[in-house]
């Protein structure tokens, strides 16, 4: 079990972004792993927030359980499943600052694409290609960098989902992924008692932030909603394209 106070210190807003956006705010998210890769490794980060992510899993489902757009989940689970199958192929040979960069220029370009887009524009149409599509590059980033969220973003958010039904929707996804990925980290041999000992020691505060996050997102109107998080996507993705080019001009 990790002791540092340092770490701590930095670990513990890193859970409460994961919380918050497991509870709904799924932007907030993306800050952890960049967070904790300021004092751990990147791998090592990985491997002490996916107990801790699918912790904060069963948290959401129980809060979100009535409102899961499971035509969505039938569409997106595939991509994922191939996106996970194609990370843990490369895992040994992809870079995380790489899958940063590449995740923080398709948060960052989504919203910059989507910012003129009137707010009365109606929804776009769920098709299952789209869903493939980025769901297999949610699956991927997910699986490198614990970055899936923005790719299924691009797809979902267009769709216009009510706040609680994007957040159920965006929770069961994720909560079978980490299931799969913890299969693959086991056999990949990143699993150890001391990074178990480390989640056990932040899961209290994972629980109440994600609680914290789901108050929010049922008591938010779409109007308010998705402003917020188009905001947090953007933040995320410029944060994870300076990450990724810094580390990439580092390594070169």
């Amino acid at each position: 079990m990790i002791t540092d106070w340092i770490f701590y210190a930095v670990a513990i807003p890193a859970v409460m972004c994961n919380g918050m956006g497991k509870g709904g705010f799924s932007g907030l998210g993306g800050l952890s792993l960049p967070l904790m890769s300021l004092v751990i490794s990147p791998v090592q980060a990985v491997a002490i927030t996916l107990p801790i992510l699918m912790t904060q899993d069963v948290v959401s489902l129980w809060a979100y359980r009535r409102q899961i757009d499971w035509k969505q989940v039938r569409y997106c689970l595939p991509g994922t499943m191939i996106g996970i199958a194609i990370g843990a192929t490369l895992a040994l040979r992809v870079t995380a600052p790489f899958v940063q960069l590449l995740v923080g220029v398709i948060a960052a370009g989504f919203v910059l694409a989507t910012f003129k887009k009137s707010a009365d524009a109606p929804p776009a149409a769920a098709t299952l290609g789209k869903a493939t599509l980025w769901a297999s590059v949610g699956g991927f980033t997910s699986f490198i960098a614990n970055a899936g969220g923005p790719p299924m973003q691009v797809y979902l958010m267009p769709l216009k989902l009510k706040p609680a039904v994007y957040a159920g929707t965006m929770t069961m996804l994720f909560a079978i992924v980490n299931w799969v990925k913890l299969i693959a980290f086991v056999w990949l041999g990143q699993v150890s008692t001391a990074n178990l000992s480390t989640s056990a020691a932040l899961m209290p505060i994972a629980i109440a932030s994600t609680f914290l996050g789901v108050w929010m997102v049922k008591r938010m109107s779409g109007a308010k909603f998705y402003p917020v998080v188009r905001a947090l996507t953007f933040a995320v993705g410029l944060k994870l394209i300076w990450d990724g080019a810094s580390g990439l001009y580092r390594a070169g």
